[in-house]
This record gives structure tokens, C-alpha cells and sequence, in this order.
């Protein structure tokens, strides 16, 4: 067993409690590969933010969990040489069973995801304390979920939406003992968030998605104050990534993502953890089709793949400092 403590990480208790205290919000950003894993740690080093590096399970099978670990250990020591020690928590995303998260917990994971939303209540509940039990034993955090996001991203797929019950959410979280709390008020996983018959147009023509329920939001807060709220499908879907992949060859469709300003009042409120994925894909698709199609004869991976990072990057500042608020609080 390898312990995260050992690879220099953290676990989500001190952000979390930071992040409310301070009204913002923490980037969950997931990650395949080396590329995507390195625009990570140069953003919120230059941000100064904290951050949590997110693993889907199938981003876990694709890189091998062995490798994740090392990579792990290797993010901690790359941010270092950057020039600044940002607490750094590595994190499994929706994690579908307690062997899963086990696994997670034992190769050096800092915190876990237990994903039992689609479960009858009270299987939720038993799978949750499950991991629980098992994962405080190692200082492990652990989110649990109530509520269900529609959409598809990776293996997570649900076709309709449906939000949380404020009414369930204390005890949910006194029997499980869970950290943090990821709920349904009206984000979706994927790039097809919305159809353009659920939006309006404004000023401008541009279709804007129904606001989020912010009002099952205050009535969590009030049942659960001080406690760890988790917002999953959580990408804006950036129209300008949207419109280069579909001009170099793509076919996104109707993909309408949450507006950031959004996510920005989320920020401020008792969700200190925000998760951003698909926002990731199109800055890193949007680029490299774009270089291929203007470049046809190019092979060399890294003359697409270094420009694709550098935009991350540059996407994933622009999240730290203009959407979560979470840029200059790493040393807090």
C-alpha cells in the first residue's frame, strides 16, 4: 500500500475548509495524460492556486493506476521546481463501487468519490459509510452524491436529470460520515448540457441555458451550514473552442455548456469544489485540429500537443482567476 502522504499530497479537509471560509471555490480538473496533466500544475502555480487533479475511472484504466501514482508523485515535485508548493489533492472521480475506490485509496489517491446516486436511498447510503470506514483509516476523504446529473461524460450516463432533496441531505451525510457532497441542481456532465429549446436568446442572439437552482442550494446550506458542497458538470462549454473544431471537421452540435458567471456566484456560496472536464477536451481538440488541418504534412506529436497544452493552460487561469476566485490562495 502506498499512502499519499508519501508522495507529498493532500487531502481535501483544509482546502474545503479554506475555500468556505475565504468564498471561493476549488478546480477539480481531470486529467489522461502527461500534456493535460502539466498545463494543470504550470496554471496553478502561476495562479498560485490550490488544486485537486481528477481521475475518472476510465482515465484510471487508460494511464494504469501504477503510473497515476507516479505521475502523482512527479506533479508534486514538477509544481515545486515551478516555484511554489500549491496543495495539491489527487482525486477519483466517480468512483462506482467500494473495490474501485479501495484500489484508489491504496495506490496513493488523497481522496475518493464513492458514486451510489443511482442506487435505491439506502444503497447509497451502505456503499457510501463503506468507503468511508475504510478510507478514514488512511486520513482519506470522501465524497459521496445525492441527486443525479444527466448527460454523458466517460462511463457516468443518465438521461434525465434529477436534483436533490434538501430534505434527505442531513441524514445522508450523518450515517455516512462522508467529507463533501456533490449535488443536482441543474449542471450536467458532458458537452451537450442543454438543447437550444431549454435556452433563451439574449441581447446579442447567443443561447443562454435556465439558470441553476440556486434556491436548493440555500436550502442545503441551511440544513448542512459549514459543510463541503460539490458541483459535478460543471464546464461553460467555450463557444470559441466549439466553433474551430466544427470549422476544422467537427460536428458539436448544439453543445451548450453552464454560463461561468454561474459558476462564479456558485463559488462564493458553501460549494468549494467545482469540476471541469469537457472545457478541457474542446481547448485541447480545438487546437489540434486546427494545426493538422492548417499543417497537413506535420507528424511530429509534440508540435500539436505542446500548443494544445499551452492553451489549457491558458484556460485553466482564466478558471482559477476570473470563475472559481480561487488564484492567490494556495499559501493560505
Amino acid at each position: 500500500m502506498t499512502s499519499y502522504k508519501e508522495l507529498g499530497l493532500v487531502n481535501t479537509r483544509d482546502m474545503f475548509a479554506k475555500a468556505i471560509k475565504g468564498g471561493y471555490a476549488i478546480g477539480a480538473y481531470n486529467f489522461n495524460n502527461m500534456e493535460q496533466m502539466q498545463a494543470i500544475v504550470q496554471a496553478c502555480v502561476e495562479t498560485k492556486s490550490p488544486v485537486i487533479m481528477q481521475v475518472s475511472r476510465g482515465a484510471r484504466d487508460y494511464a494504469n493506476i501504477n503510473l497515476l501514482r507516479n505521475m502523482a508523485r512527479g506533479v508534486v515535485e514538477y509544481a515545486h521546481e515551478l516555484g511554489c508548493d500549491i496543495p495539491i489533492a489527487l482525486h477519483l472521480d466517480h468512483g462506482d463501487s467500494f473495490e474501485t475506490c479501495k484500489a484508489c485509496i491504496d495506490n496513493g489517491f488523497s481522496s475518493v468519490m464513492i458514486d451510489g446516486s443511482s442506487l435505491p436511498y439506502e444503497e447509497n447510503i451502505a456503499v457510501t459509510k463503506k468507503v468511508v470506514d475504510y478510507a478514514h483509516q488512511f486520513d482519506v476523504t470522501v465524497e459521496g452524491e445525492l441527486g443525479v446529473l444527466a448527460g454523458i461524460e466517460d462511463e457516468v450516463s443518465a438521461a434525465a436529470s434529477h436534483y436533490t432533496q434538501p430534505a434527505e441531505v442531513i441524514d445522508f451525510v450523518s450515517r455516512t460520515g462522508v467529507d463533501s457532497l456533490a449535488i443536482s441542481v441543474g449542471t450536467s456532465h458532458g458537452a451537450f448540457k442543454f438543447t437550444p429549446e431549454q435556452c433563451t436568446r439574449n441581447a446579442e442572439g447567443i443561447l443562454v441555458p435556465p439558470e441553476l437552482r440556486f434556491d436548493i442550494l440555500a436550502e442545503i446550506e441551511k440544513k448542512l451550514p459549514g459543510f463541503p458542497i460539490v458541483l459535478h458538470g460543471s464546464s461553460s462549454v467555450p463557444q470559441q473552442y466549439v466553433k474551430i473544431i466544427n470549422q476544422y471537421g467537427g460536428k458539436l452540435v448544439d453543445s451548450i455548456g453552464i454560463p461561468e458567471e454561474q459558476l462564479a456566484k456558485a463559488a462564493k456560496s458553501a460549494v468549494c469544489k467545482i469540476n471541469i472536464d469537457s472545457d478541457g477536451r474542446l481547448a485541447m481538440t480545438a487546437t489540434i485540429r486546427k494545426i493538422l488541418a492548417e499543417k497537413p504534412a506535420e507528424f511530429d506529436p509534440r508540435k500539436y500537443l505542446g500548443p494544445a497544452r499551452e492553451e489549457l493552460k491558458k484556460m485553466y487561469m482564466h478558471k482559477n482567476i476570473d470563475v472559481l476566485g480561487c488564484a492567490g490562495h494556495a499559501l493560505d
